[in-house]
């Protein structure tokens, strides 16, 4: 079983899980999947990042900072941005697999197989979570019905794997028919939007069990 950290306290996600988290931007999406993630690194959770918007070096920053102090997770990253954009070094890190754009989603499928296989086979971590970010910038560089089913695959993988996949969207980015049938593709959706007051976004939830 998985936990969601301070997030949803309470619950408990079944292994093969896929859960989307939408809303506007700063909302605390970004935040809120890391946290999740590093939920796990600490009690030894393999932690597995897709990411098309960040570099690798700061994705890996991002976990780091998030872990409690002396734990050494179990870090991989796929990223698809650094090849594409041409700045900065492909590093030798053997936490670190390239894929050439967000548009090669063969190539990315292809790394995250070798990441839990890696994760599970090699190092005997049976319990991985996976975050996608983001869907918003896959849907920038391919039309929906191409994401949906690489997307398909995707949560089909983490479903094979008894992992935990998390996935974060902009809500705002996106008409209601796309947002609706890309929800058909996950167990569960947190639904981020501004709050009312001070006390930051408010949390709406479907699908988890009780």
């Amino acid at each position: 079983m998985y936990d969601l950290a301070d997030v949803l306290p309470d619950t408990e996600i079944d292994p093969g899980t896929n859960l989307l988290i939408a809303g506007p931007p700063l909302t605390g999406k970004r935040r809120m999947a890391f946290d999740i993630l590093a939920s796990g690194a600490n009690r030894g959770d393999g932690a597995i990042v897709v990411t098309t918007k960040d570099s690798a070096n700061k994705v890996l920053g991002s976990i780091t900072d998030s872990v409690t102090p002396g734990v050494e997770p179990h870090i991989g990253v796929v990223d698809c941005v650094t090849k594409q954009r041409g700045i900065g070094s492909i590093e030798e890190d053997p936490r670190i697999k390239y894929a050439s754009s967000p548009v090669d989603m063969t190539g990315i499928g292809i790394k995250l197989s070798e990441f839990l296989q890696e994760f599970y086979e090699g190092r005997g971590v049976t319990e991985n979570r996976v975050l996608l970010y983001s869907v918003s910038t896959l849907l920038m560089y391919s039309d929906l019905q191409t994401v949906f089913r690489f997307l398909h695959v995707f949560t089909g993988r983490i479903q094979s794997a008894d992992a935990m996949g998390v996935y974060i969207i902009d809500s705002t980015s996106h008409d209601d028919q796309t947002m609706n049938t890309l929800k058909q593709l996950f167990d569960a959706v947190i639904e981020l939007s501004e709050g009312s007051d001070d006390n930051g976004p408010q949390i709406r939830t479907a699908g988890f069990s009780t």
